[in-house]
């Protein structure tokens, strides 16, 4: 006799939010092992790229890098390799060297011996330097980087990715906004208005993509005003657009355009062509905006 398939859901506080997975088509022993393993890939993310934790590969590369080249895991290897593929692509727009930007608004702390953080001019010069063996070095003494722009969505492709390969049929990953989906059937995902956070904007369809949103009313720290997505040349939060979100294959691209589409507004609409992706743009001012392929598979909130 075979097993009648089932349907779970859980949550677990991980990455500074919840985070929520969902899974069904399979016995309900099976699917909640399978989710045990995801958070298991999460929690992975979560200590190998916390600017926080001593311990991780973003402490140790801002620590070590700019004075000898320091081997970090594949995965963290992977997320700084497409973060200098989205610099290069962005003209330095998208840039993970932002960490003492983000100490000096109070929006990081200081950790250990780092210095005051204090502005000063910017140099053309990729901050990191990928080089064999998963090693890496900074290519300046001052660099420190901050994941936090990119890594949740690389964590929740990782969880959809350990949730195929234990059979999982379907199945849905969000982390605190960043959303991913797969199987035969779409997942019906809310988009929250970032000029009223308690207000859902709009419905979208997702099924094998993701779903990324960043703006003021998703992104300040917890009592702050601040926004906590910050333009890398004046160093100052990004301040022309109320918020953004993006349509992409994987929940890491969605994640991190969502950065640019903040900071550069219709600019944007070449590197969301690039990756296949498409975006929604709420302006402090005027009317939304979205890409031709937006649309697709949106519906009214009402």
């Amino acid at each position: 006799m075979t097993p009648v398939s089932s349907s779970v859901r859980r949550a677990q506080p991980l990455l500074g939010t919840f985070v929520g997975i969902a899974a069904s088509g399979a016995p309900r022993d099976a699917l909640h092992a399978a989710i045990s393993r995801a958070f298991g890939s999460v929690a992975d993310v979560h200590h190998l790229m916390s600017f926080h934790e001593g311990d991780s590969d973003v402490s140790r590369l801002n620590r070590e890098a700019a004075s000898w080249p320091v081997r970090v895991h594949p995965w963290t290897y992977e997320v700084l390799r497409l973060a200098s593929e989205l610099y290069e692509a962005s003209g330095g727009l998208f840039d993970i060297a932002i960490a003492d930007a983000l100490q000096r608004l109070g929006l990081l702390p200081r950790v250990g011996a780092d210095p005051p953080a204090t502005a000063g001019a910017r140099s053309p010069e990729p901050p990191v330097e990928l080089l064999s063996r998963d090693r890496v070095r900074f290519t300046r003494g001052d660099v420190r980087i901050d994941l936090g722009g990119i890594a949740k969505g690389f964590a929740v492709d990782r969880a959809v990715a350990t949730l195929r390969a234990c059979g999982v049929p379907r199945g849905l990953v969000n982390a605190g906004g960043d959303v991913a989906a797969f199987g035969p059937e779409p997942y019906t995902v809310d988009v929250r208005d970032p000029r009223h956070p308690g207000r859902i904007l709009l419905r979208v369809e997702i099924r094998d993509e993701a779903i990324a949103s960043s703006g003021h009313a998703f992104d300040r720290v917890a009592g702050g005003a601040s926004m906590a997505i910050v333009d890398p040349g004046s160093g100052r939060p990004a301040a022309a657009v109320r918020g953004a979100s993006v349509r992409a294959p994987s929940c890491v691209i969605a994640d991190a355009l969502t950065k640019l589409v903040v900071l550069a507004g219709q600019s944007a609409d070449g590197l969301l062509a690039r990756y296949g992706a498409s975006a929604l743009l709420v302006p402090c001012g005027g009317d939304i905006l979205v890409s031709h392929t937006w649309a697709q598979g949106v519906r009214s909130a009402s």
